[in-house]
């Protein structure tokens, strides 16, 4: 039998506000061994992050734990310790120690006024009793092992190698000077800003400060969702080390069961507030038994498949609230949708293969401005370096790349938002690189955009009414504020928003709910065109199945044409008739759909379907025999 090091006994966490109390963790329990990975998934307000607060006694006011255990084990043979009694103080003593945290976001996570070296040892210095240049040292030593710093070997061979760059008529280099050679390239590193540092770079550093005092227990709350598919599965991959070379436990807190196949051994799975399956990861893939977790593993896109749509929870249960507060769940079997089929997507594809471009873009630059010394211009970042494609009438054409190939940059581009250097943007026959004023406002009514986040895109002063009602006002559409009213109530309940969201505002909405009045904006001057920027990755997956759905029924309805925008290739894959693989700045391959996922000919192709998280028992059974 492992040791078990957490047990949480029938914990509840309550918040208390104008409208009473809210039980936001309702009785739950779990327990992780040494050795293994819990994971914990469930949709946002669902409690999973409330509980990670719980247990590292982080909760802020007004939420309270008001029931329940959360027993720690220090160590073998030790007695058991209830973290629910310890004072801030004695909590202090095990939190960053014993008991480990990374977060979600490391930009908010880290002191941006400080060094990462700085950060790294005073968590050391808290928690271990040692000098400065030995809590530099275990720094470094951690970096090395997240995989940030090379090792000592790589670095020697790197510093003699630039060393003869720089001094090819010099001496040997002698050891006391390529010591100190040695010495200087690894804390250089720990002399960078967190600003200076790619976000998956960020995220090393967060766990190279969570493991530096040798944790027994690691809470990882969602450590992977800001980042890239691939940066994504490296930083699993390496989470997964570190927890078998050290034999922690560890908790995974992610909306995503894709994830949750990739590294967990046990599944917890919340629903407001309640864990409502538990079980083995393999059993939890193989076969769910509760409707919820059937909707979580269905709803997220496949590869291997296209379906006509994504089934989402709602197609599995129904729910019911009583007056009382309690939640009623009852099972539904849904019908599993139609695929569509190859033939359908060769007629799809000769359809709009005979149609004239919408849109053509030829060899379009877009560069930034990196200032010199004395504030001029030294020479420029090309964001977009020499791309030309076109788009039919009526398709949706993926772009699919890391964070930093150019994707966002080009879709704003071909809306003007940022103007390009060189190169043409052809609509509907008309170079509209060059417009300006007047003719450059109308063309903005055939041309929208739905960006990423949903919140940041509506003004939270304004109601949900008046941000769908100003692009009426702006183009002087509808003669009375009447119409206009009836309009915004028509486009609201198209996108599955109720008439009365009008006076409420953008606070009072769920992420996805947000994200239909982004889109009904987007619909309010009947464009032709729409470039939809990520606008799916801030969702929960079942909510972003539901955002998926409605835009290809509103495509097929109002006969839109699309640039779907997104680093994630399933997604790309469900929506999209082709594809175009973007990297640095450049087009490194194109072609429908499923060439690109069943041939892909780039490298960096191939490494962009490799990461992505199937969701599946098979999935698991492969992790735990590479594992073995």
């Amino acid at each position: 039998m492992k040791e078990t090091v957490l047990e949480v006994r029938n914990l509840q966490v309550e918040f208390s506000g104008d409208g009473g109390i809210v039980k936001a963790v309702d009785d739950i329990s779990f327990q992780i061994n040494r050795g293994e990975t819990l994971g914990i998934v469930g949709e946002s307000g669902s409690g999973k992050s409330v509980t990670s607060l719980a247990v590292m006694g982080l909760l802020q006011s007004p939420g309270r734990i008001s029931g329940g255990e959360v027993c720690f084990r220090p160590q073998a043979n030790a007695q058991t310790i209830d973290l629910v009694q310890l004072s801030p103080e004695e909590m202090q003593l095990h939190r960053g120690g014993d008991i480990a945290m990374i977060f979600q976001e490391p930009m908010s996570s880290l002191n941006p006024v400080y060094t990462i070296g700085f950060q790294l040892t005073e968590a050391i210095l808290r928690h271990q009793n040692v000098s400065v240049a030995e809590a530099k040292r275990i720094a470094i030593a951690g970096l090395q092992e997240v995989k940030l710093l090379p090792s000592d070997d790589v670095i020697q061979k790197q510093c003699i190698e630039t060393w003869h760059q720089n001094n090819p008529n010099s001496s040997q280099l002698d050891d006391s000077r390529l010591a100190r050679l040695v010495k200087q390239h690894k804390e250089a590193v720990l002399e960078r800003y967190p600003h200076q540092l790619s976000g998956g770079q960020l995220q090393r550093v967060m766990i190279a400060m969570a493991i530096s005092c040798n944790p027994l227990l690691l809470i990882a709350d969602e450590p992977t969702t800001a980042l890239d598919v691939t940066v994504q599965a490296t930083i699993l991959e390496l989470l997964g080390e570190l927890q078998q070379s050290r034999d922690m436990a560890m908790i995974f807190i992610t909306h995503d069961l894709g994830l949750i196949s990739e590294i967990a051994d046990q599944v917890a799975v919340m629903y407001k507030g309640k864990v409502v399956e538990q079980g083995a990861a393999e059993q939890i893939f193989s076969n769910p038994q509760h409707p919820y977790t059937k909707g979580l593993v269905a709803c997220r896109p496949t590869l291997n498949r296209r379906p006509q749509k994504l089934l989402t929870v709602s197609d599995y249960m129904n729910v019911e609230e009583t007056p009382t507060g309690n939640i009623i769940i009852q099972a539904k079997e849904p019908a599993r949708p139609a695929e569509v089929s190859t033939e359908e997507l060769t007629q799809r594809w000769a359809s709009l293969n005979d149609k004239s471009p919408l849109l053509e873009i030829r060899d379009l630059q877009v560069g930034f401005p990196i200032r010199g010394v004395f504030g001029g211009t030294k020479r420029y970042h090309m964001a977009v370096n020499g791309v030309s494609f076109d788009v039919k009438p009526g398709e949706t054409l993926g772009l699919v790349g890391e964070s930093g190939c150019g994707k966002t940059t080009l879709g704003r581009s071909l809306l003007r938002l940022i103007e390009p250097m060189s190169g043409q943007i052809i609509f509907e026959g008309r170079d509209i690189t060059t417009l300006k004023g007047e003719a450059l406002q109308k063309l903005r009514r055939e041309m929208q955009i739905v960006f990423q986040n949903p919140f940041s895109s509506l003004d939270p002063r304004m109601k949900i009414g008046e941000a769908v009602m100003e692009p009426l006002l702006i183009h002087s559409v509808g003669k009375t504020k009447r119409q206009r009213r009836e309009r915004v109530a028509e486009l609201l309940e198209r996108v599955g928003l109720s008439a009365d969201a009008m006076n409420r505002y953008p606070h009072q909405f769920s992420g996805g709910q947000r994200q239909r009045v982004c889109i009904a904006r987007s619909l309010a001057l009947n464009p032709k065109f729409i470039i939809c920027d990520e606008s799916v990755s801030a969702l929960d997956v079942s909510v972003q199945a539901q955002v998926l759905n409605l835009l290809k029924e509103l495509q097929d309805e109002f006969q839109l044409t699309y640039i779907f925008i997104s680093h994630d290739l399933s997604v790309v894959k469900f929506m999209s008739d082709r594809i175009l693989v973007m990297n640095r700045g450049q087009i490194v391959e194109q072609g429908t759909a499923e060439s690109i996922y069943l041939e892909p000919k780039e490298a960096y192709t191939q490494k962009l379907i490799a990461s992505i998280p199937t969701g599946s028992a098979e999935r698991v059974r492969s992790r735990h025999l590479r594992t073995q």
